[in-house]
């Protein structure tokens, strides 16, 4: 079993990234991979260079991508989509999808972070 990796978008609080690596997790903040501005297309596709599982608060555009990549043949490590919620809020699930899922049961998923 494979553990995720996780590759946090502009979106998503800074504070998040170090969180997670504090807990174990193997996980990189936009701003610590030097990617800030890149368009959402090219951060994941870094994001699945990388096998790194994309996080983001941008629900209805990386759901568009996700399908948008699937049709067009293309793969990811693995898309997460959820609203703002509290940071310990956002551990707390991010750590329960990493504990359940393995970088080869989320490859090509959208998860939604509300389910877990």
């Amino acid at each position: 079993m494979t553990t995720i990796r996780l590759f946090t978008d502009e979106d998503v609080y800074g504070a998040v990234a170090v969180a997670l690596r504090r807990a174990g997790v193997d996980a990189v903040s936009t701003p610590e991979a030097g990617r800030l501005r890149e368009s959402d297309d090219s951060q994941l596709q870094w994001a699945a260079n990388e096998g790194r599982v994309l996080v983001t608060f941008n629900v209805a555009h990386f759901a568009g991508m996700h399908a948008a990549w699937l049709r067009g043949g293309r793969h990811h490590a693995g898309i997460v989509v959820s609203s703002q919620r509290p940071i310990g809020e956002l551990l707390r699930r991010l750590l329960h999808l990493g504990n359940t899922l393995d970088a080869d049961a989320i490859q090509d998923r959208l998860e939604f972070l509300s389910d877990w």
